[in-house]
């Protein structure tokens, strides 16, 4: 009967080893991608080159659109996706949070693709004016910490104001039924917003903010495959370096796939940073700085050491700029 039950045991770990090995090698071959409705990314979808290098390992991309960086940052932390791409802010909240990642690439900055937006015939003319105030912006993304530094810079507190929490497109629709009064957003729906309702911007982000985008990868995938993640690195600044250089053929490229009017597109692609790079010392001192803001406004629960989440590339890829 020991005999029995003992090869039973036997058969059932062999069944969970091989289950596990299945999974294992499900996940090595396949690269999900998180991305939005702008940015590098995108023209690194419609490019395929990723998928061609890939493909020569035995890796197939997967690609997954979301409405902002919190939303992406929780498909990144509930295993959804691998790697993607967002704001400064939403990577501070989600550590705060517990979420397993790790910052992998930065953006040059682009502190004009973001703004503080009325409509065209507001009353608010500073942001001084915001004070009681509704502002609607989506929480925990980039905009987040660029309304905190315009408050403070105008010698206001974050309470001074009422924070309206919605999506881009939920925003959108309150701000043009004027049930908020400033809109606080992103390109490309900063630029729609500007040339579509003639929303005037009220303050952007330069001299206040870098808005740089930042890249992650859930910790696991990132210390399990390096080449994987060193080879997407390339292809980003790959494709960030030709599109700085021919802003209306990306322009022509991106539009149909966003929607949205040739002209309004290439503000967005205009206002854009193009580039990507492994972190610095400054950057990863900037983002701490972040996260220190938000840790002291107690929108999150404890302090974060941004140091302690950063990728280390392999040291054959460690020195391309």
């Amino acid at each position: 009967m020991r005999t029995v039950i003992l090869r039973r045991g036997l058969v059932a770990l062999f069944a969970a080893a091989v289950s596990f090995g299945a999974i294992t090698q499900a996940q090595a071959q396949s690269l999900r991608i998180g991305y939005q409705k702008y940015g590098t990314l995108v023209l690194l979808k419609a490019k395929g080159s990723l998928e061609k290098r890939l493909a020569a390992q035995g890796i197939q991309v997967q690609w997954t659109e979301f409405p902002g960086g919190p939303q992406l940052l929780e498909g990144l932390n509930v295993g959804s996706i691998d790697f993607g791409v967002t704001g400064e802010t939403p990577p501070v909240f989600a550590q705060a949070a517990g979420a397993d990642l790790l910052y992998v690439a930065y953006e040059p900055p682009a502190p004009h693709s973001e703004a503080i937006l009325v409509p065209k015939g507001s009353s608010i003319q500073a942001v001084k004016d915001l004070k009681g105030k509704k502002v609607a912006l989506n929480k925990g993304s980039n905009v987040h910490y660029l309304l905190v530094r315009a408050l403070e810079d105008a010698g206001l507190k974050y309470t001074d104001i009422q924070p309206v929490f919605l999506p881009p497109a939920d925003a959108r629709a309150a701000f043009e039924r004027g049930s908020v009064d400033a809109w606080v957003i992103w390109d490309p729906y900063q630029a729609a917003a500007e040339q579509q309702l003639q929303a005037r911007t009220l303050r952007d982000g330069k001299d206040i903010v870098d808005n740089h985008q930042f890249y992650l990868a859930t910790k696991t995938y990132a210390q399990q495959h390096p080449e994987v993640i060193s080879t997407l690195v390339e292809e980003v600044r790959a494709v960030g370096e030709w599109s700085k250089a021919n802003p209306q053929e990306v322009t022509d490229q991106v539009a149909p796939l966003l929607g949205l009017p040739a002209d309004i597109t290439l503000t967005s692609v205009k206002r854009q940073g193009y580039g990507a790079h492994f972190l610095t010392p400054d950057v990863v001192s900037a983002q701490q700085k972040i996260a220190d803001t938000f840790h002291t406004l107690k929108l999150i629960p404890k302090p974060l050491s941004i140091k302690d989440v950063i990728w280390t590339p392999p040291a054959k890829v460690a020195s391309v700029p």
